[in-house]
Parts: structure tokens; C-alpha cells; sequence
């Protein structure tokens, strides 16, 4: 009678029984756009709702992605789940970017602001996170990828060497982010670099072999098993329903949150900035999470490392495009001297994230300055609006982001120095592997190794 309960399709079930009370609220207000907390639903229940809602979708994702790596290289099924669990950062940021290109000047500093919020948290809550959930969890799931190390808060999370391509194209992205605020907002040129660079990461890996991936279990285990043809068209399915879930939700979710936050005085400007991005960003954590859970350690770093190098190159470079659709001309989607700090310390604080992971781990030590630094500079600028005036606060809040800015540049370029042996064979791997994927010599590979 328990084997019943315990077959892979209940689990299914119940993920998709989560998302039935949505599909009802979705249906019976007419569709996308129609669900407005405070007006036909009460800020908790679209919470609620919305909520159970993207959490069942975060698990058929995951399980279409797991399910994936069977007929296709693990690096490109993780992309994919990249994107999709993300999916609605791009709705809220192309959202503000429309209504710049329709004239919307402070529109244009929100998109901005949404952007670099969501960024600042996944490597600031995500990777950190991630990192100390992972080591906790290793007792129970006997996760290889975990080493104990003596020392001080020195157990660490050790990557695989194959995440040295998405490194190596998010560090380019994060030295051209620094250059991005010069010209006093994100344009065509700024679209052309990152989609680009994007679409060349993507030939990079779709290319690749389709590795050995890990042994699975439950859900993924079972739906593997399927021939080949029902079992693309499951994949596919997963990916296609658990999207357009994430996409409808979470932009109901973060208003009811936004609501149920304006309630107890928090400023909206701050809730645009970091809440409605942290409800975005929930079903790639959800999903990572589920992942470690398993002791897939290393297939949830892979995620979180893709999700910042898609938000931090198309993203940014969408931004551009839709404000042009928007306002019928090719253009600059400009921003104010706040916004531009705000993008110095995003990339900041990426570059010093990457230098922890140029030697292909993270230790405890470095997840919880990575948290720390995170969660003092939100802290601070929080207390700032909510005590000074607007003009005073907008200064100090300027003041603050430089502050941190300098913190993460001379932390990062410290470790890259200290580690540039580890950066050169991470740039040699890399290089080898884009040039294996575009045909231009196999040999580099294993000399890189």
C-alpha cells in the first residue's frame, strides 16, 4: 500500500496540484494581467496562491531539466532551466523598459534598479545561501562534492572543472557591466556585446557531448526510462507548463508581497528594488535547492552560475530592445547617477564572487562574508531611506554603494591575484572548450586538464 505513495507519479501529482488553485484564479479573471491583489484578490491569498503555485512549478522544472540530461549535454539542460526559472525577472524588467520607451523617466530607473536588485540577490542570498545549505546537508546525503577542511569555517563546496566555460563568459560580462554606466544608460551597442555573448555561450555548450550525467533517482529516474520520442515530448511539456505557471505567478506574487510590505512602511522604490526580485528569483532557489536536497551539489551551482550569466547578459542587453520597440526608434534606455552606482556595485560584487570560484570552490568562510557583505549594504541603505529625507537619503545611499563597490573590487582583485595560477588554467580550460565546441582543434581539451 506505501509503494503507491512513493511511486514517482504521486510526486508529479502533488506538483501539479499546486498549481491548480493558480490555474483556477488564472482562468476565472480572464488571464494574464487580470489578477490584481488589493483589487479582485486579497494581497495574502494571491500570496498563497500564487505562491503553492510556483512552488509545484519549480519541481517539474526540475524534473524536466534532470529529465533532459539524458539526450542532451547536462550544461545545456541546465541552461535552459536557467532561463525559464527566471523567466519572470524578464517580464518585470521588460514591463518597466516598455514603459520607458513610452516616456516613463522614472521607468527607466526602476527597470534598472529591479535588474540590479535581482542580480545583487542571487549571488548574495543564492550563492551564499546555496553554498551553506549545501555543507549542512552533506551529513545526510553524503554529498561527494563536499570536502571538510581544517580550519576555521574552511569546509568548502568543490565545482566541477566543466563550470570553468560559465565562469570564464560571466567574468567577460562583468568587466564589460563596469564600462555600461559611462555612456549614462544601457543602448544598442551594450544589447549587441551581451546578447551576443550570450548566443555564443549557448553554441558552446549545446555542442557539447552528452556526458555520462549523474545517476538519478525518483521522478527524472523514472520518466528516463520512457522511449525516446514520449520522452522529449514529457520534457518538453515540463518545461512548456512549469514556464508559463512561473511567468503568470509571480508577477501576482510580488505584488501581493509588495501590498502586505507597504503595510507595515516599507518605501516602495526599496520593495521594487529587492522584494518583487526575490519573488522572482524564488524558483531558481526553490529549484537548486531541491538539487542539493538530492546531493546534486554540483547540478545546483551549475544553475545558479547559469542564472547569473543569463541575467547579467540578456537581461541587461533586453533591456535596450524593448525600450526601443517601446518608444518606435533605436535607443538609449538612460538612467540617473543612483542607478549607475547601483550597476558599479552589481558588477562589483559579481567580480569578487567570481574570484571565490576561480579555484573551482566555496568554503563556508567565503559564503558567509559573500551573505554578509550582502545583507549589511541592504540593511544600511534601508535604514537610510527610512530616517532621512529624499534628497539626504539619495546622497547617502550613493555614498554607500561606492563604499561597498571599493569593499568587493579590493577583496576580488586581491583574490585574483592571489589565485592567478587558478585563473589561468580556468581561462585555458575554458578557451579549450569553446574551441572543441566550434570545431577548431579536440586536442585543447586535455592539455587544459
Amino acid at each position: 500500500m506505501l509503494d503507491r505513495f512513493r511511486h514517482p507519479l504521486v510526486a508529479v501529482a502533488v506538483a501539479l496540484a499546486l498549481t491548480v488553485p493558480w490555474i483556477g484564479t488564472f482562468v476565472s479573471y480572464g488571464g494574464y494581467g487580470t489578477v490584481h491583489p488589493g483589487e479582485n484578490i486579497t494581497p495574502g491569498m494571491a500570496v498563497l496562491v500564487a505562491g503553492l503555485a510556483i512552488v509545484g512549478a519549480a519541481f517539474l522544472l526540475a524534473w524536466a531539466s534532470e529529465t533532459a540530461e539524458k539526450d542532451v549535454p547536462q550544461a545545456f539542460a541546465i541552461a535552459v532551466l536557467a532561463v525559464l526559472a527566471v523567466a519572470p525577472e524578464y517580464a518585470v524588467d521588460a514591463l518597466y523598459a516598455w514603459e520607458a520607451g513610452a516616456g516613463s523617466s522614472e521607468a527607466a530607473n526602476l527597470a534598472v534598479a529591479n535588474m540590479t536588485g535581482a542580480n545583487r540577490i542571487l549571488i548574495g542570498l543564492g550563492w551564499s545561501g546555496i553554498a551553506l545549505f549545501t555543507i549542512y546537508r552533506a551529513k545526510r546525503t553524503a554529498d561527494a562534492a563536499v570536502e571538510s577542511r581544517s580550519g576555521f569555517l574552511a569546509d568548502a563546496v568543490t565545482l566541477d572543472p566543466g563550470i570553468a566555460t560559465e565562469i570564464t563568459f560571466l567574468l567577460v560580462a562583468t568587466a564589460y557591466a563596469f564600462f555600461v554606466p559611462l555612456s549614462g544608460g544601457i543602448g544598442p551597442l551594450d544589447s549587441l556585446f551581451l546578447v551576443g555573448l550570450f548566443l555564443l555561450y549557448l553554441l558552446v555548450v549545446i555542442r557539447g557531448d552528452v556526458e555520462t550525467s549523474e545517476e538519478h533517482v525518483g521522478v527524472p529516474a523514472y520518466f528516463q526510462q520512457y522511449p525516446k520520442v514520449p520522452r522529449i515530448a514529457l520534457v518538453l511539456f515540463g518545461f512548456a507548463f512549469s514556464g508559463a505557471i512561473i511567468f503568470t505567478a509571480v508577477h501576482p506574487f510580488a505584488e501581493g508581497l509588495e501590498q502586505l510590505g507597504l503595510q507595515y512602511g516599507i518605501p516602495e522604490f526599496f520593495m521594487i528594488q529587492w522584494l518583487a526580485p526575490l519573488a522572482s528569483e524564488s524558483p531558481e532557489l526553490i529549484v537548486v535547492a531541491y538539487l542539493v536536497n538530492k546531493g546534486r551539489s554540483t547540478a545546483g551551482f551549475n544553475a545558479l552560475i547559469s542564472s547569473k550569466l543569463n541575467q547579467w547578459t540578456l537581461l541587461i542587453g533586453t533591456l535596450a530592445v524593448v525600450y526601443s520597440i517601446s518608444a518606435g526608434a533605436i535607443g538609449t534606455l538612460s538612467f540617473d547617477s543612483k542607478q549607475a552606482a547601483e550597476i558599479w556595485i552589481t558588477a562589483a560584487q559579481s567580480l569578487f564572487a567570481i574570484a571565490i570560484l576561480t579555484n573551482l570552490d566555496i568554503s563556508i568562510r567565503e559564503a558567509v562574508v559573500l551573505l554578509v557583505l550582502f545583507a549589511t549594504q541592504v540593511l544600511a541603505e534601508f535604514y537610510v531611506i527610512q530616517t532621512y529625507a529624499e534628497a539626504a537619503a539619495t546622497t547617502l545611499s550613493i555614498s554607500i554603494l561606492y563604499a561597498y563597490t571599493a569593499v568587493y573590487v579590493v577583496l576580488g582583485g586581491g583574490l585574483f591575484f592571489k589565485r592567478r595560477d587558478s585563473v589561468r588554467e580556468l581561462l585555458q580550460r575554458s578557451v579549450s572548450n569553446a574551441r572543441t565546441a566550434i570545431g577548431m582543434g579536440a586536442d585543447q581539451t586535455e592539455r587544459a586538464d
